[in-house]
């Protein structure tokens, strides 16, 4: 289904994408060498819970994972990217995560990931990979004008990683989004231009390039949730939700 939605709905969207912003930049700041991924997990229960919302995740059952996902965020480490489940384990000191956050608020949906390094250590292979997530995303939100079609984001979004040297892997990627997480239409992380669906003022959807460093093959952890690189390398993720405009692209997850 793809859903268009109408100005009080884009409204109510804009509310959901500051909240979830906001609790993301929370936990950024309460995260630091020694935090569990449990601790986060909590925190983010409470910000959600006192905010009034609902999380997207909690009861989250899809095909690809096993039984309901069971936490309020995806909390992914080092060669960790997608669906993170949290766990026992405390942040070391030059570790990469990321942390995936969607909720509801007002019957609206919104979703975004950021990626950031734990403590002092920086090393430059993951500075590397977060910086190339972030321009491409920047890029593909640059492609979401009205009347555009979702190939021209895909082509964007690839151009820069493919530019970069990384390689991508086309299983998941973006999504419309609305009254529920998960719509259509797809947006892969690579593509062509003039493909595919035609934007429409009112359509909201999560950009999210992602990447690993040098493979595109994922494997599932024992746990069935947490995708990580075959190869055991780093990996980085991160998301916007967006509303097309009849100027253009309006990010919805930014802090107010």
């Amino acid at each position: 289904m793809i859903e268009i939605l109408n100005p009080s709905e884009v409204a109510r969207a804009k509310d959901t994408g500051a909240l979830v912003a906001d609790i993301l930049q929370t936990l950024r700041s309460r995260t630091t060498v020694g935090t569990s991924l449990l601790d986060i997990d909590r925190w983010a229960e409470s910000m959600i819970v006192d905010a009034g919302a609902q999380s997207c995740y909690v009861d989250y059952e899809p095909s690809f994972g096993r039984g309901p996902f069971g936490h309020y965020i995806c909390t992914a480490v080092n060669d960790a990217v997608l669906h993170g489940l949290p766990h026992d384990y405390a942040l070391a000191d030059g570790d990469l995560l990321t942390l995936d956050l969607a909720v509801s608020l007002g019957g609206v949906a919104a979703d975004s990931a950021i990626s950031f390094i734990v403590g002092e250590s920086k090393p430059p292979e993951s500075v590397a990979l977060i910086s190339a997530t972030e321009r491409a995303l920047s890029a593909g939100i640059a492609a979401a004008a009205p009347g555009a079609r979702v190939g021209d984001i895909s082509h964007a979004i690839g151009s820069v990683l493919r530019e970069a040297g990384y390689p991508i892997n086309t299983e998941f990627g973006g999504h419309g989004i609305g009254s529920t997480m998960h719509q259509d239409p797809h947006v892969s992380n690579t593509g062509r231009p003039g493909r595919g669906y035609r934007l429409r003022p009112g359509l909201l959807l999560a950009l999210e390039p992602w990447i690993m460093a040098d493979t595109a093959e994922l494997v599932t952890d024992a746990d069935g949730w947490t995708l990580r690189s075959a190869t055991g390398c780093r990996t980085a993720h991160s998301e916007h939700t967006i509303a097309i405009t009849d100027d253009g692209a309006e990010i919805l997850t930014l802090p107010r």
